[in-house]
Order: C-alpha cells, then structure tokens, then sequence
C-alpha cells in the first residue's frame, strides 16, 4: 500500500469498522439470526467493498481527474441501459442483469457526478465561475441522469441526485443570490410537480401528510416503524429479540428501513451511537476538503461529505416519519451490493485525497 498512507485515517477506519459491525448484526438479525444465505451474502458484498476501497486508495488521485468525464459517461451509458433492457423488481425497473450479479447504476451515478463536476470547475477560474453560461454544461450533467432515474421510476435517488448537483454547483463559487434565486423560485414552483407525480408518489406523500389514512396499506410502514423505534426505548429489546422485526411486522426490515431494526434492538443508545458513527464519518469527509491544496480533491471531498450527509438524513428522518418514505439505503447498513461498493469507493477516493494533501504539505 502507499507508503504516505497517513495516520489519520485511522479515525475513518475505526469509525467505518464499527459502522460495518452495526451493519452485519443487524442484517444477521433481520434474516433470523441465520448465518448463510443472504447474510453471508452481505457479509462478503462488505468484504468486497474494504477490497475495492483499498484498490481505490491506491491509485494516484490525478487518475479520477483525467477519466472523471469517462466514468460518467460509463454510468451514464448503463443507466440507458436500464432504461431500455433493464431488470424489473418490485414494480421498477432499476437494475442491469450482468447474470452473475445485478448493478444498479444509479447508485454510482451519484459518485460519477461529483467527479464530473469537480474535474469541470476544478480548472476554471472565479471570473469563469461567476458567468452562469458557465452553468450550462453542469445542470445538463445534472438533469440528465435525474430525468432517466425518475422513469424508473425512483423519486428517492432523483432528488438525492438533484441535490448533490445543486450542491457541487454553488460550492464552484456560484453567485449566492442568482442560487438563492432558483432555489426560491423552484419552491415556488414545486407545488405544481404534483400533477407530475405517479400515483404511487402522491399516496407516499398523502400518507407522511396522515398516516393513519391507511394504516394496512402505505401507511403501515412507517406505523410500524415508529412503534418498532419507540419500542426499544433507552437500551433496546436486546439482540435478536426486537419483535416488530422478528414477527415480521416490519416491511423492508433489511433495506430502507435496517435503522429501525437496529434501533429496536439496541434502543436510544444504539440509534446514537449510529448517528455519530455518521457524523464522524462525515466530519472526516468535510476536513479532508478543507485541507485540500487542488481544487478537484476539495470540490470532491465536499460532494461525496455532502452526498453522505444527505443520505443518512433522508433515510433516518423517513424511518422516523419526519419525510415521506421514499426509498433510500442507509449508507453501509442497508442490504445492496450497489449502495455498498459506492460508498466504500467514496471511502477510498477521500483517503487518496488525504494521502495527496500530505504529500502535497511535505
């Protein structure tokens, strides 16, 4: 490995080593304290991943500036690829058969999109920033890929993807009022995106509104998540013992919804502990940004901080019910090889660019 391997990385690998045994117990718990099948299954996909993170980590930082455009362009291609052949579960069509495994390219979609726009305005100087024609080329890089992942449709990983562009564009320098402009106009506008919803959607939404409008229907996931959390109360049900899992109570109890099974079994304190588990995760994103001589590592390491962040808020206030149940992994926790191996590459693309930093100051 690198020999500037630096040292504080021991801080991402402890707070990423605990966060990965929070991630096997509880999908050991959510298969039925079975160890075979599906969760051996996620116990190699998180085996992989520390591999793929490693190998990320060991190339040069400048490779991901140069083939940045290239790696979008590949993801871009395969989300085509759904679009036109792809597999079909549970009512969407989201996935690519490569018939030894299935690849969801949105997930990686969202890695390829910061680095296509950190190696955009990475070059470019403030003067260059400060035109928005210079804009045009990042919201088409934005939009693109946002409009072919809502025909999937996946209303969850559209708006995260829309939200990283957002972010990756004012954090190039942006003019704050022309942004604060947009933003208050698309809010302004947003209320007329409802007739644009599936009625799918629009059920979601009525149910955050009212979930008691059908409790048996889209209404009991989030019901039954919320007595699952309340359940656990201070120090949980304890292991393999959460009866709205176990019981099967609780839909996706391994996916979108494994911080409420946690949660359940391990109570207030292990919901906090995963919580700042995250916020160390995150923080280390944001310091290595800050400290970042090039642009490009600093645009990166913020997008991929704040692609982390937003994950984790999404999908943690769903489960609780303080936004509407969309559909988005738990970063590392949840079950999905495609989630997983993206966020282990962001991992590895944050160490590299801390190794960079310190060869850089030296």
């Amino acid at each position: 490995m690198n020999k500037n391997f630096p040292n504080e990385c021991k801080i991402l690998f402890a707070t990423l080593f605990l966060l990965l045994l929070m991630s096997f117990l509880g999908q050991y718990s959510a298969f039925g304290g079975q160890l075979e099948g599906s969760t051996l299954q996620h116990a190699g996909r998180i085996v992989i991943g520390l591999v793929v993170m490693c190998g990320v980590y060991t190339v040069n930082f400048r490779f991901w500036n140069n083939f940045a455009y290239l790696f979008y362009a590949f993801i871009f291609a395969s989300l085509i690829a759904v679009d036109l052949a792809g597999t079909v579960k549970l009512g969407a069509k989201r996935w690519v058969d490569l018939y030894f495994f299935t690849f969801q390219p949105s997930e990686p979609m969202k890695l390829a999109l910061i680095l296509a726009l950190a190696r955009y305005y990475s070059p470019l100087s403030q003067f260059e920033v400060e035109q928005l024609r210079s804009h045009t080329l990042p919201v088409l890089f934005t939009i693109l890929p946002v409009v072919l992942v809502l025909r999937q449709p996946d209303l969850g990983t559209a708006v995260l993807l829309a939200a990283a562009g957002c972010c990756m564009i004012f954090l190039s320098g942006f003019p704050l009022k022309t942004f604060v402009a947009i933003i208050a106009s698309f809010v302004v506008l947003c209320p007329f995106g409802w007739f644009f919803l599936h009625d799918y959607q629009k059920n979601r939404i009525l149910t955050f509104i009212d979930p008691d409008r059908d409790q048996l229907g889209m209404g009991y996931h989030i019901l039954q998540s919320k007595i699952a959390i309340g359940s656990g109360r201070l120090w949980g049900r304890g292991f393999l013992q959460g009866t709205q899992s176990k019981l099967d109570f609780l839909p996706e109890k391994n996916t979108d919804f494994i911080f409420t099974t946690i949660s359940e079994e391990f109570g207030f304190a292990g919901a906090v502990l995963i919580l700042l588990l995250f916020l160390a995760l995150c923080s280390y994103f944001f310091w290595v940004a800050s400290e970042s001589r090039t642009k490009f590592s600093k645009l990166t390491c913020y997008g991929l901080g704040i692609s982390l962040f937003l994950h984790v808020f999404v999908n943690i206030s769903m489960v609780m019910g303080v936004l509407p149940v969309v559909g988005v992994p738990l970063p590392f926790l949840s079950y999905g090889g495609s989630s997983m191996i993206s966020f282990m590459i962001s991992c590895g693309l944050v160490i590299a660019a801390s190794g960079q930093k310190r060869v850089v100051s030296t």
